[in-house]
């Protein structure tokens, strides 16, 4: 296992991006997350491919783009050509995951398979196989600062349990009220790349705000977790 940190840029200032990104990776963040959404999948809006590719010029990590729009395989190619290096759909929006996922890799993409809190994690057994990663909602999506489910450790577990049983060592990523408190359980239950963004961008110093969350989630850490850096 390896750990990343992943900030989420909702939370951050959208008139200072660059500088937000830059405190971040200044505090050892491994991804930046983009939460790319439309309005209809989820009430807000945020932002598109234009911010990304500007997000990407200016990042000296990977980009985690995490599309919570519909029919997103309209516009996967586009989020690739922006510069994402990770790119994740919902199951509950998805009718041909299968195929979906497949153009995602086909664009040099890692494919990630999103579940929100209320769908059952069975429901990435069909697709065990093929995803690279899979990112597990712990507060329904849409917006930043919402309390933290505390199910969602036993359900990174289940994840973790499905995509072992077909031999796929694809991370299991978690997004949603993730904070120093809980850090640790996530990692303990399987998360490998761990999305903050209040926790983070709320708090006076991003970049201590980045390694303190390194550090609980070190310390709640089973044995042979590597730090990514």
């Amino acid at each position: 296992m390896t750990l990343r940190i992943a900030p989420s840029i909702l939370s951050a200032d959208f008139g200072r991006l660059a500088e937000d990104v830059a405190r971040v990776e200044q505090g050892g963040a491994d991804l930046i997350h983009v939460d790319v959404m439309d309005g209809r999948f989820v009430p807000n809006i945020t932002i598109g491919v234009p911010v990304a590719r500007a997000l990407h010029r200016v990042a000296t990590v990977p980009l985690d783009i995490h599309l919570m729009i519909v029919e997103p395989e309209r516009h996967i190619e586009a989020f690739a050509d922006a510069g994402a290096a990770m790119l994740s759909v919902h199951v509950e929006i998805s009718p041909h995951l299968h195929r979906t996922l497949e153009a995602i890799k086909a664009l040099g993409v890692q494919a990630g398979a999103v579940l929100n809190p209320s769908t059952p994690a069975t429901v990435v057994a069909p697709v065990a196989r093929l995803v690279d990663f899979v990112l597990v909602m712990s507060v329904n999506p849409g917006f930043s600062g919402q309390t933290y489910i505390p199910e969602s450790a036993r359900k990174v577990r289940v994840v973790r349990t499905i995509l072992d049983e077909v031999h796929n060592d694809a991370p299991v990523e978690i997004d949603g009220g993730i904070q120093p408190g809980n850090a640790g359980d996530v990692v303990a239950a399987g998360a490998e790349i761990l999305v903050a963004g209040s926790a983070i961008y709320g708090a006076d110093d991003p970049a201590e705000a980045t390694q303190a969350l390194r550090q609980a989630a070190l310390a709640g850490a089973p044995m042979g977790l590597r730090e990514s850096r």
